[in-house]
């Protein structure tokens, strides 16, 4: 059983970068395994984990395609649309909810 290499919070080596330092390079891990682990200590809790990928193993990210760009606009607006009232809420539906702020509270009247 093999472990990773752990650093302290900002003490990581050159060449190694979490997914959102990659992601700020146009990069993705590409399919690597983790190289490293980087934690950051807590007063009553366990530690904060971010796991480190090789930067020159990278690869760049993805293009957006149309079709992508299509499907992800789809998906976007059915998470606006509510499933009681078929409108569009105008933000993103709560899970905790499962449809719209009104359709949910029918019986309260709006502040102005």
């Amino acid at each position: 059983m093999s472990t990773l290499p752990a650093y302290r919070w900002r003490l990581a080596p050159d060449g190694l970068a979490t997914r959102r330092q990659l992601r700020a390079l146009g990069l993705r891990p590409g399919g690597q395994d983790v190289a490293a682990q980087v934690e950051r200590p807590r007063r009553r809790r366990g530690p904060l984990v971010a796991y480190l990928y090789r930067i020159d193993l990278a690869r760049p990210v993805r293009p957006m395609t149309p079709a992508r760009r299509a499907a992800l606009a789809k998906a976007n607006t059915a998470r606006r649309t509510c499933p009681t009232c078929r409108l569009d809420a105008g933000y993103v539906i709560p899970s905790s909810l499962g449809m719209c702020v009104p359709c949910t509270y029918p019986d309260e009247q709006r502040v102005a």
